[in-house]
């Protein structure tokens, strides 16, 4: 028995619908991957980011005179730390964007 092109058809708009819900199913799967890892990498730039101001604040209260001034050598070792610090963030952040 020869289908006719009715039937022809009909099986490939099916086709066609059956593949778009395929298509729209991984697109929404890659998408919502896509934002769970976002947040996780946002929660870990954020955590990241409490863990060196706490050490900063612990640096700072290790280096300060008992009148809260910092010494000048210590100073420029801070600053040094600092600017180490930022450069290490700054190519950490270069390479996240660029995931």
């Amino acid at each position: 028995m020869s289908k006719s092109p009715l039937d022809a058809f009909f099986i490939g708009r099916a086709t066609a619908e059956a593949v778009i819900d395929r298509i729209e199913d991984t697109v929404t799967d890659a998408l919502s991957a896509f934002g769970k890892f976002d947040a996780e990498q946002r929660e870990n730039l954020r955590t990241f980011v409490e863990a060196i101001l706490e050490k900063a604040d612990r640096q700072k209260g290790a280096v300060t005179k008992d009148d809260g001034d910092i010494a000048p050598d210590e100073l420029q070792e801070t600053i040094d730390n600092l600017r180490a610090e930022i450069a290490q963030l700054k190519s950490e952040l270069q390479q996240y964007r660029h995931q």
